[in-house]
């Protein structure tokens, strides 16, 4: 097993996010996290990732519990998220935002006078290169994040999550304001970092056509509770989720 969350809760107040939540993440799997907006999908992820700490309940990475680590913890054990918003240096150029990305994942920690040693640093700038490469942007490598067109931005989101070199990829609404040309694009990034690099992917998403096309297992939530956890076939015809998600109307 990967992945494990047992009893994972997180309350805010009076309100529970995310309610005793029991997943199981095996290596290799493509999980889909679905669910109502405000179904606690995206907090869910961050209580793993250790951006939130749990109320009640653990995580476990390869058997071990990582509940109550540091973020760049958990990064540096093979675990790396790709943010709904933006989350790169805007003035700095595209490879310079993957270098960073690689570097705080090795060392936890970023020096700006990093680049003036960047040749001691051939493995890391090895990574981000590898990583642009794959995720189409080298020929844009020179070229400063924030001049890029959105699509490309939300790819750099995607390349600096995997400059980290990560067995496990959480990627949240990886197409969000993207054009169907994009979107496109994306998914088929998504499916050949999965075949080529063997990175096992967790994917928030709410375009069901995308959920179908990439996932192995689908988790559903609703009001904080996982209510259906299966194959696409499983969740397609699930009357629970059908209600909860469409109101009744078959996915």
């Amino acid at each position: 097993m990967l992945l494990e969350t047992n009893g994972l809760t997180k309350r805010f107040g009076e309100l529970t996010a995310v309610d005793e939540v029991d997943l199981r993440i095996e290596e290799g799997d493509s999980l889909s996290i679905i669910g109502p907006n405000g179904a606690g999908k995206s907090t869910t992820v961050n209580l793993i990732t250790g951006l939130l700490n749990p109320t009640e309940g653990e995580v476990l990475y390869r058997g071990e519990k990582i509940t109550g680590q540091e973020p760049h913890e958990i990064v540096q054990q093979g675990l790396s998220k790709s943010f709904q918003t933006a989350s790169i240096f805007p003035e700095l150029t595209v490879e310079r935002n993957a270098i960073v990305a690689a570097l705080g994942a090795e060392h936890g920690s970023f020096s700006l006078n990093f680049f003036k040693r960047l040749a001691g640093y051939d493995e890391v700038a090895e990574r981000a290169r590898r990583t642009l490469e794959d995720m189409g942007l080298y020929e844009q490598r020179h070229i400063e994040a924030q001049s890029l067109p959105y699509g490309d931005k939300r790819r750099l989101e995607m390349a600096l999550a995997l400059a980290s070199d990560p067995d496990l990829l959480f990627l949240d609404e990886p197409t969000a304001g993207m054009s169907p040309d994009e979107t496109d694009d994306t998914v088929d990034l998504i499916e050949r970092i999965k075949e080529e690099r063997g990175v096992t992917i967790v994917l928030i998403e709410h375009d069901m056509e995308i959920i179908f096309r990439v996932s192995d297992r689908i988790a559903v939530l609703n009001r904080g509770a996982k209510i259906a956890d299966g194959t696409p076939d499983d969740i397609q015809g699930d009357p629970d989720v059908q209600e909860a998600y469409l109101g009744g109307v078959e996915i």
